[in-house]
Parts: C-alpha cells; sequence; structure tokens
C-alpha cells in the first residue's frame, strides 16, 4: 500500500511510540529492579529467591494448575471445533457467538460470576439443597480456580483450533477414507497432525495466562491458595518490595520466552 517507507514509517511512527512507552519502558524497569537491590548494585538474590520454599511452592502449584487448565481447555475446545468446522455457517455462528459472547463482559466480572455460583450458600449450592442433594465445597479451592481458568481462557484455545480445522481440504480426509482409512485412522493420521499449529497456538495463549495470573486465584481461591502471581502482586502492592516482585516477575518471564520459543520452532517444524 505504501511504496515510500518514509510514509509507511511514518505511518506505523504511533504504533512504534506506544511499543516503547508501554511495553520496552516497563520491561526495562523490571530489568533493573530485578537485578538490582536497594542501593542499586547489581545482584541475582531477587530471581534466587524463586528457591525459597514459599515461592517455589507457588511456582509449582501455578504450573500444575496452569498445565491441568490448559488439558481440559483442549479436551473441550477440539471436539467442539470440529462440531464448528463441519456445520453450517448459520449454526455456526450461533455456536461461536454462545462462546465469544461471555468475552465481551469484563473479566473480573465473569470471574466474579463464579464466586456467586461456587460460594457455600450460592446458586449451585442453593440448586443442590432444594433437590436434597448434598452440598458442593468447591470455592476457595484449586479446582474453583480451574474452573475460572477453564471459563475464562477456553475461548482462546478454541478459535485457533477451529481455524485449522476449517482450513484442512475435505478431499484430503476422503483421500484416506478411499485409501482404507476408518475414522480413528483419519483423526490420528490425517486431521490430527494438520492442527497442530492450531493446537500449539491455542496452548499458548491458554497456559501462559493461566500461568501467570492472579486475579482468578485470588477471587475464586481466596487468601488460602496463593500463586506465583499473587505472591508477584503481593510483593508489589504490600510488602512493596519492587526488586523482589521484579526478579520473581523475570522467572515467570523466562517460562514465558521458553514457552513461546517451543512454540515457534514446532510450527516452524510443521510448516
Amino acid at each position: 500500500m505504501f511504496r515510500d517507507p518514509k510514509k509507511a514509517g511514518a505511518v506505523a511512527s504511533p504504533y512504534f511510540a506506544w511499543a516503547l512507552i508501554f511495553i520496552l519502558v516497563p520491561l526495562a524497569m523490571i530489568l533493573w529492579y530485578g537485578l538490582t537491590d536497594e542501593s542499586g548494585a547489581m545482584t541475582l538474590a531477587n530471581i534466587a529467591a524463586i528457591a525459597q520454599p514459599e515461592h517455589a511452592k507457588s511456582l509449582l502449584l501455578a504450573l500444575e494448575l496452569a498445565l491441568i487448565s490448559t488439558l481440559i481447555c483442549f479436551l473441550l475446545a477440539y471436539p467442539l471445533g470440529m462440531i464448528l468446522a463441519k456445520n453450517k455457517m448459520s449454526s455456526q455462528g450461533i455456536i461461536t457467538t454462545i462462546f465469544i459472547l461471555p468475552m465481551w463482559m469484563n473479566f473480573l466480572l465473569r470471574t466474579f460470576s463464579w464466586m456467586t455460583l461456587l460460594e457455600n450458600h450460592g446458586v449451585i449450592n442453593g440448586i443442590l439443597e432444594f433437590l436434597h442433594l448434598p452440598a458442593m465445597r468447591v470455592i476457595n479451592t484449586p479446582g474453583a480456580i480451574v474452573i475460572g481458568m477453564v471459563y475464562n481462557f477456553l475461548p482462546f484455545m478454541i478459535m485457533p483450533i477451529y481455524n485449522s480445522l476449517a482450513k484442512i481440504d475435505p478431499n484430503v480426509i476422503n483421500a484416506a477414507r478411499d485409501l482404507g482409512a476408518n475414522s480413528v485412522q483419519t483423526f490420528l493420521r490425517v486431521t490430527l497432525p494438520l492442527t497442530v499449529p492450531g493446537i500449539i497456538s491455542g496452548v499458548t495463549m491458554v497456559f501462559i495466562p493461566a500461568l501467570t495470573t492472579f486475579a482468578i486465584s485470588t477471587m475464586l481461591g481466596g487468601s488460602k491458595i496463593l500463586l506465583i502471581g499473587n505472591v508477584i502482586e503481593q510483593e508489589f502492592t504490600l510488602t512493596y518490595d519492587w526488586h523482589m516482585g521484579s526478579g520473581l516477575s523475570i522467572v515467570l518471564m523466562i517460562f514465558i520466552v521458553v514457552n513461546m520459543v517451543i512454540s515457534a520452532v514446532s510450527e516452524k517444524d510443521d510448516e
């Protein structure tokens, strides 16, 4: 559209300014605080603090819940993606709207609605009590956090998988059937390998926010369950130790970068 590089650069300059002010500068501040102490001297103590028992426990729990949530999202999203890819456009639009519509609501409101549903005297337990069934004790447990993660991040798994499935040429499936492959063989040898890029994108888009979340664990886990995101938030907002908070944030950044590198390499190999 813009053949002149100078005009293209001028048009893109607002984005570069935005990226500099709101992305690069905050990252530079995190690196500075994380690699220095209160006197300004360089140190790795803030990063090494992740080995402390309470920090390591929070990190391992966050990794565990993020992996569980990602797996559940995948198991739910893949069949739904196949249904969307096979349906006609009218039905497809209705089903897609059902899953995308909640995303238009504020993230905290969506999570707060699950607090109302899952609390000990909430809607679900009210229905169970009416039916003379035993009450559920889900709120303030890891299970409640997983439910909140799956609910909030499921659309991020559905859309990449659906896009990959929709791009598969039906003739490829028909060719596999003509060559004698049954439904299971066709899925394992044709459909699943062709959707690996979508799966990798979905896993990345779910695992990273699930690993770093603190709002969901605060609202649905209460003060009893601390993930690494909660620990970092408390370092910034309660103890005001920006150096420790930034050091722990750098550890999370390392996990995110490793995840993104693995995803990029896998997508390149698939291509």
